[in-house]
């Protein structure tokens, strides 16, 4: 190889390793944001879930945002009429920072709860109810919103996600009576939280919906809320995760099963006993049918309830299945007495030839009662 030939060799190597080096930085200042902003739609996290491109967007079109991740970084942003504020993370709301949060954003313009889940959703109405729906390129949601609900500009707009939450209720974005943006006691609950990530956002009119609902006021107030900032009282317990309806449940299922046996019992009366006419013992049973059997003749069928006492006598034994077929009974007693087949099978099978005389049939009986004999000394 010439030196010049080696020489162009070795820019290529260089450049190669300087293209992977470059994209391995590439890739770690870019996963750096979603490893310490991990939460889905946060605002600093450049991960598919995370909403940090909707962010830019808002600030390059002159909207400050302003990122509060506690309850006293919130408490310390200027919220007024020219402030829209918006909750991610709703999640990690408790009733307490719910409230508190809602007592210094009175003043706002609007407040966005994305998502909020039902705990939050009961807390601030009882009767209002949430529901899962698809509403994907296939079954795209359009706005149709009311005149005047909480001033957001969304007609004409349609919103694609994989999954969005619908509130019941009036509102914009329906579908069967329900609705993706509902206003509710001063509150705006944005269920397409989807809509606003970094993957999602330019899917269908994603991107014109995050604007509008969250650039309609020159300042934005981005809060992601914390678990510690909840009180002590506010602490999960098995109280808290139990439905509202299952105490009263309870007492009404105790109620009625108490009337149900006082009704019972007063209809059943003390129990009586009667003696019986005759008592029959099983060995004189066993003697009268046997006799039956001589008188008739019917040797095959005499033979055939041996046969089957047998089976199923050594079936216990061998620890097979009470309901077990002849032929599985005589494979597994042949091979636990190291016989052979043809013979466990003249004995134990009902297709043999049924004894001919009385004393056929009693040298069956004697051969059957040997064969349990041996299974069960073996």
């Amino acid at each position: 190889m010439t030196p010049s030939a080696r020489l162009r060799v070795s820019r290529v190597r260089l450049a190669l390793a300087a293209a992977i080096v470059l994209a391995l930085v590439v890739a770690v200042w870019t996963t750096r944001g979603s490893e310490r902003y991990p939460g889905d739609a946060d605002p600093r996290n450049p991960g598919p879930q995370g909403a940090q491109a909707l962010a830019r967007v808002l600030a390059d079109q002159g909207v400050e945002v302003r990122i509060a991740r506690s309850a006293e970084a919130f408490d310390e942003a200027s919220i007024n009429d020219a402030t829209t504020v918006v909750v991610t993370s709703t999640e990690q709301l408790a009733p307490s920072t719910l409230e508190r949060m809602r007592r210094h954003a009175a003043a706002a313009a609007r407040v966005v709860l994305v998502e909020p889940d039902y705990a939050i959703v009961h807390e601030i109405d009882p009767d209002l109810g949430l529901l899962t729906v698809p509403a994907g390129k296939d079954h795209p949601i359009a706005a149709r919103c009311p005149d005047g609900i909480a001033g957001l500009p969304l007609d004409g707009l349609r919103v694609e996600v994989d999954r969005a939450t619908s509130y019941t209720g009036t509102g914009c974005f329906p579908r069967d009576g329900r609705a993706l943006v509902r206003a509710v006691d001063g509150l705006v609950l944005f269920g397409a939280g989807q809509a606003l990530t970094n993957d999602q956002v330019t899917r269908g009119d994603n991107a014109a919906v995050g604007l509008r609902l969250l650039g309609q006021e020159p300042r934005l107030v981005w809060y992601v809320p914390d678990a510690t900032d909840a009180v002590a009282d506010d602490a999960v317990t098995l109280g808290t995760l139990l439905p509202d309806w299952l105490g009263p449940g309870l007492w009404i299922a105790a109620l009625a099963g108490t009337a149900l046996l006082l009704w019972r019992v007063r209809r059943l009366g003390p129990l009586s006993t009667e003696p019986l006419p005759v008592v029959v013992r099983a060995v004189e049973t066993a003697r009268s049918r046997g006799r039956m059997y001589r008188r008739s003749g019917d040797r095959a069928h005499a033979a055939r309830a041996l046969r089957r006492a047998a089976r199923t006598d050594i079936a216990r034994r061998l620890r097979l299945d009470s309901g077990a077929a002849a032929p599985v009974v005589v494979e597994a007693t042949a091979r636990h007495l190291d016989a052979p087949v043809e013979a466990v099978a003249a004995l134990l099978d009902d297709d043999r030839t049924p004894p001919a005389t009385d004393h056929d049939l009693v040298r069956v009986a004697q051969d059957l009662a040997r064969l349990r004999r041996e299974v069960r000394r073996s």
